[in-house]
């Protein structure tokens, strides 16, 4: 299917006309009938608690097969991503004011992960075409109390890791890959969640790979391994037969509470088994879209290299709002208005956020702003620029389209064109009423 769309003239449903229709996706998460029969023997069998591999064959069936996935990495299973992101930073022994160079674009929890250490996060500017942390920022910003870089794949698009590889070898730092949004992105042959030196990733029931909440931490190293396990895992799972016989006297039960459920783990063995068809019809589709997109004069896609292969958790496009002489929200209100769900996925810098602020913080008190204030950091009025542009000007939309959705993919693109189409409009509406908001989801 090869035919761009001629932009429809037709009054915008902003405006009171009507609607070109709304967008559905493919039902997602889906659970095949052997993942569904599978969770109810675990629920008849009583099986609800997940202590570890030794007491859950579930458990270890999970992990192996992940790990498998990855290439033979040590894998811990946990209970979302959050807590794979902390055990990767506890199992490298990062926390007390260590600094961790990280990215202003992204979801809390890739920062509050390193918070929840007493680690000092530090940001630098990302790439203005896909929002991904920008290696060339990072070298400027390492200090003697920098001990890692801790790299978000946002919206299933893989960061730079050849290049994140070479600067933590270069300065001896750890590199962190937080894959939560991109299962199966691939760069230059290297898959996301395979170069750090732990990486986490989400398995809600939202993400590429959906579980109903869960995780997992990778690693090459047993050592991050086990003391991730340490604190986040019953008892740091030391009763399972491989435990380091050096970390036993450290063993307790002053633990997070991050252990997966047995019917989860049951969810993660049977996703892993269909997810790479899944991530195939999500290129299929984008690579579509992109087709149709190509006589669109305000919103464009990201420009990838050759070798990057994005999985597409979300879609985001790049809006150009001084040529389309109205604002991203405006833009994107009248795109949902015509059906097509559209959203400013990062609501601001997160430097920006006032929970970050020791300096007047007058909120509910937080562990965290102890550390900060020690550490002297003061994120206001970072600069930013690519981020902040960014925020205010791209937008994302869902893209769950795990089978043929090839009709709502055309219904899209007619939705842009024909947002387009009447941009002057939509110049004029923005005049009289001001520009909308927020883009809201």
């Amino acid at each position: 299917m090869s035919t761009t769309l001629a932009p429809a003239a037709s009054k915008l449903a902003l405006l009171g006309g009507t609607a070109v229709g709304e967008v559905t996706y493919s039902k997602f998460p889906h659970f095949s009938e052997r993942a569904l029969a599978r969770v109810t023997e675990v629920l008849r069998a009583g099986k609800a608690i997940g202590l570890g591999r030794f007491h859950s064959p579930e458990i270890e069936e999970a992990e192996l097969t992940i790990s498998r996935y990855h290439g033979g990495r040590e894998v811990l299973a946990c209970s979302s991503g959050h807590a794979a992101l902390q055990g990767a930073l506890a199992g490298l022994e990062i926390c007390c004011g260590d600094e961790v160079i990280t990215t202003p674009y992204t979801w809390g929890a890739s920062i509050s992960c390193i918070l929840h250490q007493n680690a000092i996060p530090v940001f630098v500017d990302v790439e203005a075409d896909t929002g991904v942390i920008d290696p060339e920022k990072i070298e400027a910003a390492i200090t003697p109390r920098t001990k890692a870089i801790l790299a978000v794949h946002i919206f299933g698009q893989p960061a730079n890791l050849k290049r994140l590889r070479a600067i933590a070898d270069k300065h001896k730092l750890c590199l962190i890959e937080d894959g939560s949004q991109a299962h199966g992105a691939e760069i230059d042959g290297l898959r996301v969640g395979n170069v750090g030196d732990a990486a986490g990733f989400s398995c809600m029931g939202g993400k590429v790979l959906p579980t109903t909440e869960a995780g997992y931490l990778v690693t090459p190293r047993k050592d991050v391994f086990w003391k991730a396990a340490m604190i986040g895992q019953h008892m740091g799972r030391s009763p399972e037969k491989d435990f380091p016989a050096e970390l036993l006297p450290w063993v307790d039960s002053l633990v997070y509470t991050y252990r997966v459920t047995p019917l989860n783990a049951v969810l993660l063995t049977e996703q892993f088994g269909v997810i790479d068809g899944w991530v195939a019809e999500r290129r299929r589709h984008a690579a579509l879209f992109r087709e149709q997109l190509a006589g669109a004069q305000f919103l464009r896609l990201p420009d990838y290299a050759p070798g990057v292969k994005p999985v597409y958790h979300l879609l985001t496009m790049n809006f150009d709002s001084e040529a389309a002489g109205v604002s991203r929200n405006t833009f994107a209100a009248a795109l949902k208005a015509e059906g097509m769900l559209a959203f400013g996925y990062v609501p601001a810098p997160i430097p920006d956020w006032a929970r970050l602020h020791w300096q007047g913080y007058s909120g509910p008190r937080v562990s965290w702003l102890a550390a900060l204030e020690k550490a002297g950091v003061d994120y206001r009025g970072l600069a930013l620029p690519n981020c902040r542009h960014r925020v205010a000007n791209s937008i994302e939309t869902r893209f769950d389209f795990i089978d043929d959705r090839a009709d709502m993919v055309m219904r899209m693109a007619e939705v842009v064109h024909k947002v387009e189409a009447n941009i002057g409009a939509l110049r004029d509406y923005e005049r009289s009423h001001g520009p909308v908001a927020t883009a809201k989801r």
